[in-house]
């Protein structure tokens, strides 16, 4: 069926200024025509990550963000801190567009055999600047919703669901026997619970109160621990002990809790071994993959010396990944997209609705159970 495209959209838009401010905007821009591989979206749904607050806001504050423009183009801007604006330096100037993942309507294709393929179709894409009503991408880079799913439930394809399985590949080919997972109670944490009790993966769940711990028990969770609990290390000790795990995927990034998981790692194992000076000789590994506590990461060393801190991200995965990789990941959540990846949402929001500071407040809390979904046609697109 032939779909009506306007020469020009709405697209959502992030600029840093020398003034150290960020103002995010709506811009009225061309809409593109696709190339010979390529096909166009019209985007029906796009879920605000922790990621997106990152490129949407640079790290700005927030509680003196000021609204500006017209209800149909509202601005939102605030004020950079000067470690976040010393961070956004090399972007200034720069207007980016945001949104790394959605989904929606294939409405116009290239020539080619696979792009026209496409033609009609609910696709899901994880190419950057989807906070658009309108979207281009590489035919091959399109995953292709089930029949019967529909643009909201294949919004979230990409990220959560690949991470998890990055996740789950990077512990497997790092001869680790069990994962800890911090923030566990998230949209991503719900999910990797799913992934490790269908896989058999002993999975250590930190959340961080009493009803996250009801949440993911509910869910089928045997290891749940609440770090602000008093018996907290003892638990995680015990926890470590009975998995055998020795890698841990940290959403928090500062504070503590990176030094207290491995200090309990190392607790575990060395707690039916002799004496060494030098610790455990099995390696304890922390990835950082978020940073929802933005203070500085704090090690106390007390854990040997068989250990490792680093940074987890997904597109270094799936670059050294290989195609055949990748597509078996893609295969599985689309299996699973209603299922073992499935994403709820606190609420829906047009792209104007999205630049309201009460929205801003609300979604950028990045609190459990409290995901969004950015709707550019409006809540019944």
């Amino acid at each position: 069926m032939p779909y009506d495209v306007p020469a020009q959209g709405m697209q959502m838009r992030s600029l840093v200024s020398d003034k150290s401010t960020v103002s995010v905007s709506l811009e009225l821009v061309d809409v593109p025509v696709p190339g010979p591989d390529q096909v166009l979206i019209r985007v029906e749904a796009a879920p605000i990550n922790p990621s997106d607050l990152g490129l949407l806001f640079a790290g700005a504050d927030l509680g003196k963000a000021v609204a500006s423009g017209t209800a149909e183009r509202p601005v939102v801007s605030a004020p950079l801190p000067p470690a976040a604006a010393r961070a956004a330096g090399a972007r200034i100037g720069q207007s980016l567009a945001a949104g790394n993942e959605g989904a929606g309507t294939v409405v116009q294709a290239g020539p080619s055999k696979e792009a026209q393929q496409l033609l009609g179709k609910t696709v899901s894409v994880a190419g950057g600047g989807m906070y658009a009503q309108y979207r281009s991408t590489d035919a091959a880079a399109c995953l292709v919703l089930p029949d019967g799913v529909g643009a909201e439930a294949g919004a979230s394809a990409f990220v959560n669901p690949m991470t998890v399985l990055g996740m789950v590949a990077t512990m497997r080919a790092e001869g680790h026997a069990g994962i800890v997972h911090t923030a566990a109670s998230s949209n991503l944490g719900q999910m990797l619970n799913r992934v490790c009790i269908e896989d058999g993966i002993p999975l250590v769940n930190i959340v961080r109160s009493a009803e996250q711990v009801i949440l993911m028990a509910s869910q089928g969770a045997e290891h749940v621990l609440d770090s602000t609990a008093s018996t907290f290390m003892s638990d995680l000790t015990t926890a470590v002990k009975e998995t055998s795990a020795t890698v841990a995927f940290d959403a928090i990034g500062g504070g503590s809790l990176v030094s207290r998981i491995l200090t309990c790692m190392e607790a575990a194992l060395s707690a039916n071994q002799a004496f060494s000076r030098y610790g455990s000789a099995t390696h304890k590994q922390v990835y950082i993959y978020g940073g929802l506590d933005r203070s500085p990461t704090e090690l106390t060393r007390g854990y040997g010396m068989a250990w490792g801190v680093g940074g987890w991200l997904l597109t270094p995965f799936l670059r050294k990944a290989g195609a055949s990789t990748i597509a078996a990941m893609r295969e599985r959540v689309a299996a699973g997209i209603t299922t073992t990846f499935a994403s709820s949402y606190e609420g829906r929001l047009s792209l104007a609705e999205a630049l309201q500071p009460n929205a801003v407040a609300a979604y950028a809390r990045m609190a459990t159970g409290r995901k969004y979904l950015i709707t550019p046609f409006g809540a019944t697109a």
